[in-house]
Formats: C-alpha cells, structure tokens, sequence
C-alpha cells in the first residue's frame, strides 16, 4: 500500500465487505440489503466505497488504491474497480488525476441531492447539520410546490395522491409498500405544481423521504402517526386553498424533522441525526 494510503481508515472493511457484497454493518435491517444485493458488482463496490466516504471513514484529501492494488485486495476486477471510481467521481465524491490517484473531495463539491448519496448518507447516523440543511431545503420547496399545486392540480393529480394515501393507511410506514407510498404521494405533489423545474427534484425529495423515514424506524417503531398531516395537505391541495396547502405542508416539515430529531437522540452510537416524511 503506498504510503499516502497506509492508516486511511475503512479500506479493510471495503475489502471484506465487496467479497460479501455486501457492507455487513452493524445495526442495519436485512430489508435495507435488497437494493445492494440487486446491484451489479461495480455498483456494489461503489455503494461500499461511497458509504465509507460520506460517513467520514475516508476524509477529503485521502488517496483510494490505485486499480491493480486495490483490485487485487478487493479481488475483484480492474475494470469493476474503475467502474466503480467512474461511478463515485460522476457524483463528486472522488478526483481522479493521472501520477496523482484518486483522491477524495471536499463535502462542498459532492452531488447531495444525488439518490444515491442520499440513500449512503443513511446508511450509519448522518452529519447533524447535513439532515438540518435537508429540512431546511425541504421547507423551502414543498411548502411552495403544494400551494402552486392547489392551484393548477389535475383531476388526476389528485387521484394519484389520494390511492397514494390509501395505501399509507393500509400498510403503514412500518413497511416497504407503505413507504413507496409516501414517496408517490409527495412526487405526486411535485408534479402537480406544474413547475418544470420542481419536477426535476422528484427523484431527491423521494430519496429523502424514504430514507429519513427508514432511519427514523431503526430502533423501534414511530412514535406519531404522520398520517394526517398528509390528509390535510391533500384536503388543502384538493380545495384548491394554495395558503392552506402551504401552511399544511410547512407543518408536515416541521414535524418530520422532529420526529427525525427525536430518532437521532436515541440513537446509537452517539454522533449526530432521524419519523414520517
């Protein structure tokens, strides 16, 4: 291992945990396996690796192995490997510089709104003040997204919505189908603003939903049923009330990242912090 390599922590893990193909942590729910598990082997790899950078295992300025070290260690082939630095420098994660190596970047130049580190983000407790400023965005666009909303929503935006709270209802957020749900529910939402622009962070906000509310369920059920606050903003949405479907929606906010805030208070280890989206 070079020397700018040695003490970098985590590569270890990785090594173990790509021959698992899997990342083998401790603490996490089998169902949170499926997606990995489904994943070609250079995007499993750059799972593995990406999570281990946004948790802080490996800090900006770090140096990965080269292809054929790491390859080898890795045992898995150059080309998976290089798939996979491929992969983590389309989302800013990593640096690649010929005679230099791969080198891993500031917070400030990752792709945040990326599904995928979203979705890496929680896989272990996230940066306290990185869930802060994902509320934070939150609050500015779905406020404003749901009263442009009751303003220009379809018939069958709102049928869209309403089967989306059915199913909430019949399964809960306890559950896979319940939180697809919730995630169509506020893409719905997203689409019914009409805003080009908006419908672009449909995919982000879903991945924030989902995962916040997955963390959130780590060390036992949730506390508060969400379920009527997303009644209020369909109601609201529906009536065609734009201020009230703000207000319904700001209130939705809020109390996610309460009940966020509350789950990052119990849990474990202590670090930093995530109920229902």
């Amino acid at each position: 291992m070079p020397a700018g390599q040695r003490g970098v922590p985590g590569w270890s893990v990785a090594c173990r945990c790509v021959r698992r193909g899997r990342m083998g942590m401790k603490g996490e729910a089998e169902n949170m396996r499926d997606r990995p598990r489904s994943l070609r082997l250079h995007g499993r790899l750059a799972r593995d690796l990406g999570i281990l950078i946004v948790s802080g295992r490996y800090k900006p300025g770090d140096l990965l192995n080269g292809e054929i070290e790491a390859s080898g260690q890795l045992n898995v082939s150059r080309t998976a490997y290089r798939e996979a630095v491929r992969i983590l420098a389309a989302k800013g994660l990593v640096e690649a510089r010929p005679k230099v190596g791969t080198r891993v970047n500031a917070r400030d130049k990752w792709h945040l709104l990326d599904p995928d580190l979203l979705e890496w983000m929680f896989e272990h407790e996230p940066d306290r003040h990185l869930l802060e400023s994902l509320f934070e965005l939150r609050k500015v666009v779905e406020p404003e997204a749901a009263a442009l909303a009751a303003s220009r929503r379809s018939k069958a935006d709102l049928d869209i919505m309403e089967d989306a709270l059915a199913r909430m209802a019949e399964h809960t957020l306890a559950h896979e189908e319940g939180r697809l749900a919730d995630q169509q529910f506020h893409a719905a939402l997203l689409d019914a603003s009409g805003n080009p622009f908006l419908r672009t962070l449909t995919s982000s906000i879903a991945a924030a939903v989902a995962w916040t509310t997955v963390f959130k369920q780590r060390q036992q059920p949730l506390v508060r049923d969400p379920m009527p606050d997303h009644v209020d903003v369909y109601q609201a949405i529906a009536a065609g009330d734009p201020a009230g479907a703000r207000r319904a929606m700001s209130h939705l906010v809020e109390m996610a990242l309460s009940d966020t805030t509350y789950a990052t208070r119990r849990a474990v280890p202590k670090r930093g912090g995530g109920g229902a989206a």
